[in-house]
């Protein structure tokens, strides 16, 4: 029973729960970039290339027993039994890598400016004080109140 109670207390950790939102949100957002790879950004470069599709690189490392070479895809070349290395998918992955690690880096780049203002606003609230005479804000130092006149 202890086992089942220690179970629940790590599950129910707001620290779990977090990371468990995280991974979703990740996945999701992996989908998204792979087909901003895949639908818009590597057609383009693969026509700037002379019709390159990168999806369908390959080198044939051992022939298939089924077919004879050569294979236009990698499919065709998987169904023959042949053994291939994908260089143009490897391609892909890397420039999906790419884009997310900017994408992460902007987000990050975003959070932090966020905390700077949050952080620049407390800030100026201690620099600050309150005239009693009119309510508004006056310099900390300040020996009269710019608005009223009133000494404070």
């Amino acid at each position: 029973m202890s086992v089942m109670k220690d179970f629940q207390s790590f599950v129910m950790r707001g620290n779990v729960v977090d990371m468990a939102v995280g991974i979703i949100i990740g996945a999701a957002f992996g989908a998204i970039v792979k087909s901003l790879v895949d639908d818009v950004i590597m057609p383009p470069i693969g026509v700037a290339l002379g019709n390159v599709d990168f999806t369908n690189l390959f080198v044939v490392l051992k022939d298939g027993t089924r077919a004879m070479p050569p294979y236009e895809t990698i499919a065709q070349a998987h169904a023959a039994g042949a053994v291939t290395l994908n260089y143009g998918l490897f391609i892909n992955t890397i420039i999906s890598f790419i884009i997310i690690a900017i994408a992460v880096f902007i987000l990050i780049r975003f959070m932090a400016r966020l905390q700077h203002a949050m952080h620049k606003s407390e800030t100026v609230a201690l620099t600050t004080k309150e005239c009693p005479q009119c309510c508004s804000n006056i310099n900390i130092n300040a020996k009269r109140c710019p608005n009223c006149t009133s000494n404070v």
